[in-house]
């Protein structure tokens, strides 16, 4: 048997697999810091809130919700949103997806991730092509949609929006959001 040398260890490689298969809690990755996921039932009313009113519209585009892995591959970063839209072809079991494959990411800001959404994910979610990125900050009590991603980050933001104020998702969505409830 031969022994791997550290220089053939991919470190992002080795670390993404580590919390996919080794992890006994949902983690995700930010700029190489491993963050854990508590979803309360505050943050998941928000969620629940969002997926209801997409619900009819993503079955008609042939897709699903869900907050599954997004894989940001050449960097250390690997996120679970607290919803994304996805075909529902691309939904593999123990695969990760693409932001880019994603219709629509949803974050729903929390006490532990709140600097994360607001400042990491806009950014890193432009630059790996994500159409929509739509930042529900709860300390704020605002709405901020995100389109158009490059490189540089999203070129259109609406927002922020206070909680209230409809959020009007351009196509293929082409709905109106209603935030009264949050």
């Amino acid at each position: 048997m031969t022994a791997l040398s550290h220089d053939s260890v991919d470190p992002e490689r080795a670390l993404k697999y580590a919390i996919q298969h080794h992890v006994s809690e949902r983690v995700q990755i930010v700029e190489g810091v491993v963050e854990p996921l508590a979803s309360g039932w505050g943050q998941e009313a928000f969620a629940d809130a969002i997926r209801h009113q997409l619900r009819d519209r993503v079955r008609e585009l042939g897709c699903i919700t869900g907050a599954g892995d997004l894989d940001l591959p050449g960097s250390s970063n690997w996120f679970i949103p607290d919803v994304a839209v996805v075909p529902r072809e691309l939904a593999r079991e123990g695969e990760a997806l693409l932001p880019e494959q994603t219709l629509l990411i949803v974050e729903v800001t929390s006490e532990t991730t709140g600097d994360t959404d607001r400042l990491v994910k806009p950014r890193r979610y432009a630059e790996y092509g994500a159409p929509l990125y739509l930042l529900i900050d709860r300390r704020d009590a605002t709405c901020t949609l995100f389109a158009e991603p490059g490189p540089p980050g999203y070129a259109r933001t609406a927002g922020p929006l206070p909680f209230g104020a409809p959020i009007d998702l351009p196509e293929p969505f082409g709905l109106r959001l209603d935030t009264s409830a949050f």
